[in-house]
Order: C-alpha cells, then sequence, then structure tokens
C-alpha cells in the first residue's frame, strides 16, 4: 500500500501522476528555460523559432496526410537535427560550459581541496588594479581605442589562440604601449588571466544580438560576442568618444563610472 502510494502520488480517475512524472515536467521546463537564456536576444533565437515551425507544419500535415508535402517537410526535418548542430554550435558550446561551470567540477580549487591542498586566498594588490584603472582612463584621455578581457581561466579561453602570447606581468604602460595605433598588437583584444597580460591582439567573435544599442561599432560587438561565450569580463574603451563601457554575461554598460570600473577589477582579479 505504501509503496503504491509513492508510485501513484496523484490519482484522478484513470490519470495517475507520480513523483517521478512531477520531476520529469520541472527539469523540462528548466532545462527549456535555460536554452531561453542562452538563445534569447540574438539570431539564433530567431532560427530555433524557425525550426519549431517548420516541425509543427509537418505535424499538422502528416495528420492531415498530405502525403508530398509531409514528404519534403519529413526529408528537412530528418537534416534537421544535423543543421541544428551546425546552426546552434556556439550556443551548445555556451550551454555545456554553463553546465561545467554549474557542476564545479572543472574548478581547480575544488580539486585541490579534494586531494587536501592547502588553497592560497589570492590577494589582489592595489597596485595592479590601479594600474589597469590608470592605463584605461588613460587610453579614454586621448580616445585610443581598447579592449580588454579579463577572464577566470586560461583553460577555458581557447580565443586566446588567435592572438600573441604575451605572458607579462601587468603594468600600465604596457596595456598602453599595446594599444598605441604604432603597435603591431594594438588591433585586437588584450586577454588578461592570473592577475598577468596573458595575450594581445586576440580576434573576438561578434555579438548578433539584435538589441544591442545601434551606435556601438565592431569592438563593443566584439566585447559582448566574447562575454556571451565564456565567463569573462570585457573592459572597452570606443576610439570615438573615449567613453568606457563593460560587457558581462551578454549584457553591455555604456560609460561606466570609476567606481563600477574599480568594482569590476577587482571582482574579476580576485576570483
Amino acid at each position: 500500500m505504501n509503496e503504491q502510494l509513492v508510485l501513484n502520488f496523484i490519482k484522478i480517475g484513470f490519470l495517475e501522476i507520480r513523483i517521478w512524472d512531477i520531476l520529469d515536467v520541472l527539469l523540462v521546463a528548466l532545462l527549456m528555460y535555460q536554452v531561453y537564456k542562452l538563445l534569447k536576444g540574438s539570431i539564433a533565437f530567431n532560427i530555433f523559432i524557425g525550426f519549431l515551425l517548420v516541425y509543427l507544419i509537418y505535424f499538422l500535415v502528416d495528420l492531415l496526410q498530405m502525403d508530398l508535402l509531409s514528404n519534403i517537410l519529413g526529408q528537412f526535418i530528418a537534416a534537421g537535427f544535423l543543421a541544428i548542430f551546425i546552426v546552434f554550435q556556439p550556443e551548445i558550446r555556451r550551454f555545456l560550459l554553463f553546465i561545467g561551470r554549474g557542476t564545479g567540477l572543472g574548478d581547480r580549487n575544488l580539486w585541490n581541496r579534494l586531494l587536501s591542498r592547502k588553497i592560497s586566498q589570492t590577494v589582489v594588490s592595489n597596485r595592479i588594479v590601479n594600474g589597469i584603472i590608470k592605463a584605461v582612463n588613460n587610453l579614454a584621455n586621448v580616445k585610443l581605442g581598447a579592449l580588454l578581457v579579463f577572464t577566470r581561466s586560461k583553460g577555458e579561453y581557447f580565443f586566446a589562440d588567435t592572438g600573441v602570447l604575451v605572458n607579462a606581468e601587468i603594468s600600465s604602460k604596457l596595456i598602453e604601449s599595446i594599444f598605441q595605433k604604432s603597435s603591431p598588437l594594438h588591433d585586437g583584444a588584450v586577454i588578461i588571466t592570473g592577475q598577468k597580460i596573458y595575450a594581445a591582439a586576440c580576434v573576438l567573435p561578434v555579438s548578433e544580438n539584435p538589441n544591442l544599442p545601434p551606435r556601438i561599432g565592431m569592438r563593443h560587438k566584439a566585447a559582448v560576442g566574447i562575454s556571451e561565450q565564456v565567463d569573462a569580463i570585457v573592459i572597452v574603451v570606443s576610439e570615438e568618444t573615449g567613453n568606457i563601457s563593460i560587457a558581462n554575461k551578454g549584457k553591455l554598460r555604456l560609460k561606466v563610472s570609476q567606481n563600477a570600473l574599480k568594482e569590476a577589477i577587482s571582482t574579476i582579479l580576485s576570483e
């Protein structure tokens, strides 16, 4: 009797709803919500809606036994699963990164704790933070465009391979010299990780979000694009206005204050 109560959580006539059925619905709803968050605001979202509409039309014409159209759409549906992996490759990668970070299995600190190693807390010196702020402000004052990507892990930052390895200590003069127009490394992004300048002149993916402000340039779109795909905070200096902006998790904050700039840099470098 007790086992029957556990298996049949709710029974209405012939309809039996188990606890696992409710859990199944909740998990599917959570999965769909995460997919919506990943695709929201991008062209990929409209493509996804298009796939759903084609599938619904196929279901309808198959139900009405419209053989010719059903066969045509059936061929499209059959090839559609392969097309999904091709079209949504960046989104699938972002989703897998989200799952990997959520489990914590890729966290270096977690493995160190499991292996009983002593973990030393990273202390970000005011010299490093102030040096970055000084460089960003100096670049903004003379309207030199800049793109600085602060990422938590070199291992997950695969776009660093598109640039030049630097692996140098952070200094305001080095950052400013990289973005001078006479520098061969100025046309691209600087990657900062582990309190070091890891790479420069890196090529970043451009965001396809149609809701971004129309007046922003490619540098800002690249900042949003990389923040959509990896766990990073990106600082942008506009070449036209000298304004400082911050991109994080696909969101762009224009003309940020000095306090917001310092808080963002301190947060990412202290993790």
